[in-house]
């Protein structure tokens, strides 16, 4: 199989057009986002491949799926890994920016899901379809949280995966637009190691917050019982 190429138990990912790759935090993300409400439709905000997109639809079996991304090589390669899926009378992807889409649409959704942008601007690598995709002045956080605030049902919910120390700040910027954090899952890469991400659950109407760690690896290649069972589904070796 080639690089370009990436293969999961269900479905095939092409990447060789999309500057950010298959990644653990993308299959985090679209592992733990939930799915017990039963969403009937679903936004993937900054689709890249399309993974999570994908990912969602073999864990549901009836919601409708639709996609935004920015980049023009990624919404067509995007498009393309939809149409190759399983799923693809579910799927759709649209080429646009948050913010302009946010203001064309009126539909609501029952579960959006974004892996976002959030690397330093100082570190740019002047590529600029790479920078797009990586850095957070190309969706920050207010956008992201201002799209979800317009865009979220009354009983949907929203799932993201950020830095661990950004997580604070972002969830702040939920409360003060109305969402309340339902779930907090911390990342860390071995038990030693400080956290490197988190991944964050809101809704409309949350109560109190359920905290949990996931630790990826004992040591090198050697996963954790609890990532293999949130992961196992997806991917080949699990």
């Amino acid at each position: 199989m080639s690089q370009q190429v990436f293969q999961f138990k269900q479905f095939q990912i092409k990447q060789d057009r999309c500057a950010m790759k298959i990644g653990t935090d993308g299959v985090l993300l679209g592992s733990w986002v939930p799915v017990e409400h039963f969403p009937e439709t679903v936004l993937d905000i900054g689709s890249g491949t399309g993974l999570l997109s994908l990912m969602l639809a073999q864990r549901t079996s009836h919601a409708f799926i639709e996609a935004i991304e920015i980049d023009p090589d990624a919404y067509e390669q995007c498009s393309e890994n939809f149409e190759g899926s399983p799923w693809a009378d579910r799927l759709f992807c649209y080429h646009a920016a948050l913010l302009e889409f946010v203001e064309e649409v009126e539909d609501v959704f029952d579960l959006i899901i974004c892996n976002p942008p959030f690397y330093n601007p100082s570190h740019k690598s002047g590529d600029s379809s790479r920078d797009l995709a990586r850095f957070q002045d190309a969706m920050p956080f207010e956008h992201l949280i201002y799209a979800v605030r317009h865009l979220l049902s009354q009983g949907g919910r929203f799932a993201t995966i950020i830095p661990y120390e950004s997580a604070e700040v972002f969830t702040q910027l939920a409360h003060s637009a109305g969402l309340q954090l339902n779930r907090c899952c911390v990342i860390k890469g071995t038990p030693e190691s400080n956290p490197k991400r988190q991944l964050l659950e809101f809704s409309f109407n949350g109560s109190d917050t359920k905290a949990e760690t996931l630790i990826i690896e004992t040591e090198r290649h050697n996963y954790t019982d609890q990532y293999i069972a949130l992961t196992k589904e997806f991917y080949l070796k699990m």
